[in-house]
């Protein structure tokens, strides 16, 4: 894995610029923007998918597999913090003596000069940014933005406005969010996690406690979450002059949520300033609420009316990959979702119910990184059993590490007290064809993770329609 260097100096002039993993979707978002600059962008990824089809369309050269030729006359380096240290093309750069950006760095450069509302926590994140820009262009804004998923009602996962605002979600993993020049922060939770790079629970926080007291505007931070809390008392702790607004059910609570009806599209009322107002959202979950209440909060603080405010971040109608509907087969249904943190599958699941009705909700969990497996699998197991009916474990996905030895898929199988509602099936085709055996017409079917398994979703759904006899999903 390739961390930012937070002490490097990022040129004012970037060159041609180059992307190295460029159909990730923060990746893709970065690059299409900077072509929209009138930067000259390249890019290379292992394999194609949507956003290098689309970045393909806007008129950027994208190679598809990894190879030191592809760097061309590059004059900048921008990588992904999942880059393998030995990439063909990184190594040619750091050879050639290149300035070598990672994602971050870029986005800072994009922002430079500009408004900045940072999203950042450890769930919460996309979704909520998502909703930020939908708030913002609903409200007559023109901001430009860089989301880590795709936002459903635009299609893209970045645009450039023509506002002072520049509305981003900021990375913790890698400290990366430190990076940018924040107007306005705003915390959704603080769970610990990441402790690979931070080391110790004290440095997550406290890196946290510094993205806060970076924002020269506004803080705003969940009235509700553990975490935050802690944080939040650290900020007011340090003296910390920068305005401080609280969101969430808590008593004490500057923008409160009250009365959530999750049982359908969620519902909700919002206590502000001495008033309340009411709102339904087009999508389903608790969570959402609260991801719409601290948007509410950054916007209201942005001098908007609550109502107004309000009405435009109910217009919010999802991003790709955040129980995003695939196929209706034979009355089973397909959905998937980036959860990979036993918060999020929790939470996830909770949502889920809401569309299950009379039928079975079906998670299929593909772990996602040894050392999140090997630190949490005793809390995945625990929220696939309380929250799913049945759950088929999948073999876990590296992605940036390397294979640690008897950390599998398996350990979270092992740790559900009811055998009889796990498998653990390493193969795909053999969890395909399983799912389609067990499945019954009111079944959801949700897969998990924010690696590849979203990839096995035709798999699934062609053995559903081998099992039902179906020529063609139903419609969306």
């Amino acid at each position: 894995m390739i961390y930012p260097d937070l002490d490097l100096k990022i040129p004012a002039d970037l060159g041609n610029v180059h992307f190295v993993g460029i159909g990730g979707s923060g990746m893709s978002g970065i690059a299409r923007m900077m072509h929209q600059a009138g930067v000259r962008v390249t890019g290379s990824d292992r394999s194609a998918n949507y956003s290098t089809k689309a970045l393909e369309e806007l008129g950027i050269k994208v190679a598809i597999g990894h190879d030191a030729a592809n760097v061309g006359d590059a004059d900048t380096l921008v990588v992904t913090g999942a880059l393998w240290q030995d990439n063909p093309e990184y190594q040619l750069a750091l050879t050639k003596g290149l300035p070598v950006l990672h994602r971050s760095q870029a986005l800072a450069w994009l922002s430079r000069n500009r408004r900045v509302v940072a999203v950042a926590g450890a769930h919460g994140k996309t979704t909520s940014t998502g909703m930020l820009v939908t708030g913002m262009l609903g409200l007559g804004l023109d901001p430009s933005f860089v989301n880590g998923g795709i936002i459903e009602s635009l299609g893209v996962s970045s645009g450039a406005g023509a506002d002072e605002l520049f509305a981003i979600e900021a990375d913790e993993s890698d400290k990366s969010f430190l990076l940018y020049e924040t107007a306005v922060a705003l915390i959704t939770n603080v769970d610990p996690e990441h402790l690979d790079f931070y080391g110790s629970r004290e440095a997550f926080m406290q890196a946290f406690v510094d993205f806060a007291r970076g924002a020269t505007e506004q803080i705003v931070i969940s009235a509700d979450d553990k975490g935050a809390l802690e944080v939040l008392a650290a900020l007011r702790a340090a003296g910390t002059t920068t305005p401080i607004r609280t969101f969430g059910e808590a008593a004490d609570a500057d923008v409160r949520l009250v009365d959530v009806d999750d049982s359908d599209l969620v519902r909700f009322g919002v206590e502000i300033d001495g008033n309340r107002f009411d709102a339904q959202l087009g999508v389903y979950g608790r969570h959402n609420a609260l991801n719409a209440v601290g948007v509410l909060a950054v916007l209201t603080a942005l001098g908007h009316e609550p109502g107004a405010a309000l009405a435009a971040i109910a217009e919010f109608g999802g991003t790709k990959r955040r129980f995003e509907f695939h196929a209706d087969v034979a009355g089973v249904r397909v959905y998937d979702d980036y959860a990979h943190h036993p918060t999020e599958v929790a939470a996830l699941l909770d949502s889920a119910r809401a569309v299950v009705g009379e039928g079975r909700l079906i998670a299929v969990h593909q772990p996602h990184l040894f050392s999140r497996t090997s630190t949490f699998h005793r809390e995945f197991a625990e929220a696939l059993e309380q929250g799913a009916d049945h759950t088929v474990v999948l073999a876990v996905d590296g992605a940036r590490e390397d294979p640690v030895p008897g950390v599998t898929g398996e350990l979270v199988s092992r740790d559900f007290n009811d055998a009889s509602k796990v498998a653990y099936l390493d193969n795909w085709q053999n969890a395909a064809d399983y799912l389609a055996e067990i499945a019954k017409p009111g079944d959801v079917m949700v897969t998990m993770s924010c690696g590849t398994v979203y990839q096995i979703i035709p798999q699934i759904v062609a053995a559903l329609q081998n099992r039902f006899d179906v020529a063609e999903p139903a419609a969306k």
